[in-house]
C-alpha cells in the first residue's frame, strides 16, 4: 500500500487496481519459485492452527478464522485473482475451497489439475494474497454439485456403496487421494503454505452408513502427508458426523443454540466454528429465487461473532454450475427437482462479480478485527450487453448423431453409466437417445424408469415428454412398422441425502407399450463433451435459416466484440430449453420455466473479433441470441 500511497495522485483506482494485479501475479511465481522455502523460512512456523483452548491459536497467538468460500471450479481462472482480492478487501483472512473428485477424474485413473483445474494455481494465488486456506477434499463435498462431487462412473458397478468402506469404494478413493493429496501437501501451513486446515469428508452425521468410514477417511489423509488441524462439518446430524482426532464444526443459517450446547458438551475447551454459515441459498428449476435478507445475515453473523466463535460464509462467491454439473435435490419419496446453473447463491460477491449490500454490511464488521485499514476495493467489474444477433444456420438431432460414438446395440435399455463409452467409464451428463421399432400406437408406460426427462418421438415427431410425473403417454396408431425415440436428460444427479447411490440416469429399467416390455434398443450417447461440439462446428452439415429448421437440434451463430471482451448474460425469450455453447465452452442449462431466466458470460471466454455460439434447444427456438449486463434470476422469495 506504501506504492499506492506515493503514487496515488497519479494512478486512476483501475490502474491502482490493475498495477496491484499485476504485483499479485508477480507474487504468484515468486512463490512458485520458492515452493521449498529456506529452512530459516521453514523454522519462522513453529506451530500451526492449534485447538487446545476456547480460541484458535496460529503460532500460539490467538487467531480468528473469518473465511469465505469461493469454489474455483465455478470460476473462470481468469477471475480468481479479482474474486480473491474482493475476499481480501471485504476483512476476511482465510479461503475456504471442495475439490470435486468428478472434475478431477472425470474417468477412472484419468486425472486432470490443469487450467480450471489447477488446484495448485489457486493454492499459490491465496497465498500471495496473504489468505490462509481451508482445504475440503472430500471426497464428497454436496456443494449442490452432481452426486454430490463423487464419479459417475462408480455406479457401473451395480453393488455400488457410496461414502462406506466398501472396497469397490475405498479403492476408489485411495487412487484418487494418492494423485490429490501429493499436489496439496506441500502446501500446507508446516511447509511454508497456506493450507491451516483440512476438512475430512463432509456432512457426513447426515448419512451415517458405516461407522468405520470416517476413520478411514481420517487415516487416507494422515497416511498421505496430511499435517495441519483436522476438522469435521455437520449440520443435521452434528452429533453423529464426528471422527476422534478432529474438530467438529457446525453449519447453519440461524443460529443453532442446540448445537451450540452440543459441541458446549463434547468439546468444552476447544474453540467453536460455523464452517458453513449459509449467506443465502441454492435455486431449482420451476421454483423461485430464494434470497435471504441482508439484516437478517449480518445480525446472525454479528451474534456469532460476540459468541467469540470463528465462521466461513458459505458461500462468500458462489459463481456458476457451468457445464452439465448442477446437483439435484430430494427430500423423502419425492422426485428430485434439478439445480438452476447459476450458483449465485444470494452471496455477498454476486455471480458476476460484484459487490453486494451484503459485502459492505460484512466489511464494515470485519474492519473491526484489522489494526490497519482494510485494502482500497477493487473497481466494480466491467460489462457489456452486446447487439442481440440472428441465428444463421441449424442442424437437427437426428442430423448430428454423426459426430457422436458409435451406437451401442441392446436387447434391454442401459442406463447411461453402463454404456460402453470413454473408455468403458460409461456416460456421465447430457443426453441419451433411445430408439425402437414399434408395430402399433398405445400407451407408452415409463413404469419410472426414465431418468430424468424424455423427449418421445415416432419417426422423428414430437409426441409428448415422459419425467417423474408424468409416466403414461400416448402413441399414435399406426399401422407400418415405426421408430421410437426417446431423447432422455440427466438434469442432474442428487447431491444430499440418503439416495446417492440411486443416482443412475437414462432409462434405468423396462418401458412398455400396450403391457409389452419394448426391447432391441439402438442407443446413442450425446454427452456434448468438448470433441464432439468442436466437429459439430466444423461440420459442412448446417443448413441456413431459410431452409425449415426441426427440433431438436442445433443453432448457431456468431457476435462480434470490437474491443477488450467484457462479462455478459445471454437471454433467450422465446426459447423452451436446452443448453448454451460460447466458442466450445459449455455455459450450462436454459429453461424457461425459471426462475433464471439468464446465463453467465465470462468475459475472458470471449475473444475480439467473432465468437460462436451453439444453443442446442429441445422444442422451441424464436432465432435470435439476445445480450444483457444485469442478470435476472426470476420472482424471488425470502428463504
Amino acid at each position: 500500500m506504501a506504492l499506492f500511497s506515493l503514487f496515488g495522485a497519479r494512478l486512476s483506482l483501475r490502474r491502482r487496481y490493475f498495477l496491484l494485479f499485476c504485483i499479485v501475479v508477480g507474487a504468484v511465481y515468486f512463490y512458485r519459485s520458492t515452493r521449498n522455502p529456506p529452512e530459516v523460512k521453514r523454522r519462522s512456523r513453529l506451530e500451526g492452527l492449534r485447538a487446545n483452548s476456547s480460541e484458535f491459536t496460529l503460532e500460539g497467538k490467538p487467531f480468528r478464522i473469518l473465511g469465505g468460500s469461493i469454489h474455483y471450479f465455478r470460476v473462470p481462472r481468469a477471475h480468481w485473482a479479482d474474486r480473491l482480492l474482493k475476499l481480501k478487501a471485504c476483512g476476511l483472512n482465510t479461503l475456504t475451497t471442495y475439490v470435486p473428485w468428478n472434475l478431477h477424474e472425470p474417468q477412472r485413473g484419468v486425472f486432470n489439475f490443469e487450467d480450471e483445474l489447477d488446484l495448485e494455481a489457486y493454492l499459490y494465488l491465496a497465498a500471495s494474497m496473504g489468505l490462509w486456506v481451508i482445504l475440503r477434499p472430500g471426497p464428497y463435498i454436496c456443494a449442490e454439485w452432481d452426486l454430490g462431487g463423487l464419479p459417475s462412473w462408480l455406479l457401473r458397478d451395480e453393488h455400488m456403496k457410496l461414502r462406506t468402506t466398501y472396497p469397490g469404494f475405498t479403492n476408489a478413493v485411495n487412487s484418487f487421494f494418492d494423485q490429490l493429496i501429493k499436489k496439496v501437501a506441500p502446501h500446507q501451513y508446516s511447509k511454508g503454505g497456506p493450507i491451516i486446515a483440512v476438512q475430512v469428508e463432509n456432512e457426513y452425521g447426515a448419512y451415517n452408513a458405516d461407522e468405520e468410514y470416517m476413520p478411514f477417511i481420517k487415516e487416507a489423509l494422515l497416511s498421505r502427508g496430511i499435517k495441519e488441524l483436522l476438522m469435521t462439518s455437520d449440520g443435521e446430524g452434528l452429533n453423529l458426523g464426528g471422527v476422534k482426532g478432529a474438530l467438529q464444526t457446525m453449519n447453519f443459517q440461524k443460529l443453532n443454540m442446540g448445537g451450540l450446547k452440543y459441541l458446549d458438551e463434547t468439546q468444552p475447551h476447544q474453540p467453536k466454528m460455523v464452517m458453513e454459515y449459509w449467506s443465502g441459498w441454492f435455486d431449482l428449476w420451476g421454483e423461485l429465487h430464494h434470497v435471504y435478507a441482508a439484516d437478517d445475515m449480518i445480525n446472525v453473523v454479528s451474534e456469532i461473532i460476540k459468541l467469540e466463535m470463528s465462521i466461513n460464509l458459505y458461500m462468500f462467491h458462489g459463481g456458476t454450475n457451468f457445464g452439465f454439473m448442477n446437483g439435484a435435490f430430494s427430500v423423502g419419496l419425492l422426485a428430485p427437482k434439478a439445480m438452476v446453473t447459476s450458483y449465485d447463491y444470494d452471496a455477498p460477491l454476486s455471480e458476476a462479480g460484484d459487490y453486494t449490500n451484503k459485502y459492505h454490511l460484512l466489511r464494515n464488521l470485519f474492519s473491526q478485527f484489522h489494526t490497519q485499514p482494510l485494502p482500497v476495493l477493487p473497481p466494480h467489474s466491467d460489462r457489456k450487453a452486446y447487439q442481440p444477433v440472428l441465428i444463421h444456420q441449424h442442424l437437427s438431432l437426428w442430423d448430428s448423431l454423426q459426430f457422436t460414438d458409435k451406437p451401442f446395440h441392446s436387447e434391454k435399455p442401459v442406463n447411461m453409466e453402463n454404456l460402453p463409452v470413454n473408455n468403458n467409464n460409461g456416460q456421465s451428463y447430457g443426453y441419451t437417445l433411445y430408439e425402437t421399432n414399434i408395430n402399433s400406437g398405445g400407451m407408452l408406460k415409463s413404469n419410472n424408469n426414465i431418468r430424468d426427462r424424455a423427449l418421445v418421438f415416432v419417426d422423428k415427431h414430437f409426441v409428448g415428454i415422459l419425467d417423474y410425473k408424468t409416466q403414461e403417454l400416448a402413441v399414435p396408431d399406426g399401422k407400418e412398422q415405426r421408430t421410437l425415440s426417446l431423447l432422455v436428460e440427466n438434469c442432474g444427479r442428487v447431491n444430499y441425502g440418503k439416495t446417492l447411490d440411486e443416482q443412475r440416469k437414462g432409462l434405468i429399467g423396462d418401458i412398455q407399450l400396450n403391457q409389452q416390455l419394448l426391447r432391441d434398443f439402438t442407443i446413442h450417447s450425446l454427452d456434448m463433451n468438448p470433441g464432439f461440439i468442436n466437429s459439430l462446428e466444423k461440420s459442412d452439415h448446417w443448413k441456413s435459416v431459410r431452409q425449415q429448421s426441426s427440433v431438436p437440434g442445433f443453432f448457431q451463430t456468431k457476435f462480434y466484440v470490437n474491443s477488450f471482451p467484457k462479462d455478459t448474460f445471454i437471454k433467450l425469450p422465446g426459447w423452451t430449453k436446452g443448453v448454451i455453447f460460447i466458442n466450445g465452452k459449455n455455459l450450462g442449462r436454459y429453461w424457461s420455466i425459471g426462475p433464471q431466466q439468464t446465463l453467465y458470460v465470462p468475459g475472458p471466454w470471449l475473444h475480439k473479433g467473432d465468437n460462436q455460439v451453439t444453443v442446442f434447444e429441445e422444442q422451441e427456438t424464436d432465432g435470435k441470441i439476445q445480450f444483457t449486463s444485469t442478470p435476472d434470476y426470476g420472482m424471488a422469495v425470502d428463504v
